[in-house]
C-alpha cells in the first residue's frame, strides 16, 4: 500500500478501519502484559484510535506513529487537547496529555525513538498490509521494539479471497511463522465477530474471527 492510498482514505474519510469505541480485546487483555504504570507504550499506525486514551488512562506514556496529519489532528481535536508540535527531520511530533504522535513514515522511524518503550500495541497495523508487504512491516517492528518489551497484537482472519482488504486476513499460523522468530507468541483469545461487522456480511464473507496475542520481544 503506497502512502498516497492512506492519505486518500483519510482525506475522503473512508476510515472503516477506525473503531469508535475502545477495542474490547485491549480492555480484557492489556493487564496480562503486567506493565508498570509509567511504562512507555508504542502504537504503530495508530490513526486516531481511542485505544491510545485507554492506554494513557492506565498510567502509560503513549508513543504513536501515524502517516496522516489529518488523523493526528482529529485525534487531539476529539480529545479536546492542544498539541505541542515539534519537527524532527522528516517527522512531526505532536504531544499533549501524555500522548505523543509522530506524524510520518513508519518505515523511517529510528530505533532510538522507540528504544525506551517497554510495551507496544498493534490493533490495526499488521492487518493493514497485504501479504507481500506484511513481512517488511514485521521486520521493521522487530527492529524498533527493544528486547524484553511486551505487546498486545489484535488480528482479523477470514477467507482472503472473499474480500480484497484492507483490513487483510492474518491467521494464527502466520503470526507464529513470521513473528515467532523475533517474538515469543502466546495466543490469548479468538472470537467469531462476523455478526458485529456488517461490511463483511454485505460482502458475503462466510466467517470472520478476531484474535489477541501476547508478544514478547526476544
Amino acid at each position: 500500500m503506497e502512502p498516497g492510498f492512506w492519505h486518500d482514505k483519510w482525506q475522503q474519510q473512508q476510515i472503516g478501519f477506525h473503531q469508535s469505541d475502545i477495542n474490547p480485546f485491549l480492555v480484557r487483555h492489556w493487564h496480562s502484559l503486567n506493565l508498570a504504570k509509567g511504562s512507555k507504550v508504542f502504537v504503530p499506525l495508530c490513526g486516531k484510535s481511542m485505544d491510545m486514551e485507554f492506554l494513557a488512562a492506565q498510567g502509560h506514556e503513549v508513543l504513536g506513529c501515524e502517516l496522516s496529519v489529518l488523523a493526528v489532528e482529529q485525534f487531539f481535536e476529539a480529545a479536546s487537547a492542544q498539541a505541542q508540535v515539534v519537527r524532527h527531520g522528516e517527522h512531526v511530533h505532536h504531544s499533549a496529555k501524555g500522548i505523543e504522535l509522530v506524524q510520518g513514515d513508519f518505515f523511517t522511524l529510528s530505533h532510538d525513538l522507540v528504544a525506551q518503550c517497554q510495551g507496544f500495541y498493534d490493533r490495526a497495523a499488521l492487518i493493514a498490509w497485504p501479504a507481500e508487504m506484511r513481512i517488511d512491516y514485521a521486520k521493521k517492528l522487530a527492529e524498533l521494539i527493544p528486547s524484553g518489551a511486551r505487546g498486545l497484537l489484535v488480528t482479523l482472519d477470514y477467507p482472503q479471497e472473499a474480500l480484497s482488504g484492507p483490513p487483510f486476513a492474518v491467521s494464527p499460523d502466520w503470526v507464529e511463522t513470521f513473528l515467532g522468530p523475533w517474538f515469543e507468541v502466546t495466543p490469548l483469545e479468538c472470537q467469531d465477530v462476523l455478526a458485529e461487522n456488517p461490511r463483511f456480511i454485505k460482502k458475503a464473507v462466510p466467517w470472520l474471527s478476531e484474535a489477541a496475542f501476547k508478544l514478547v520481544r526476544r
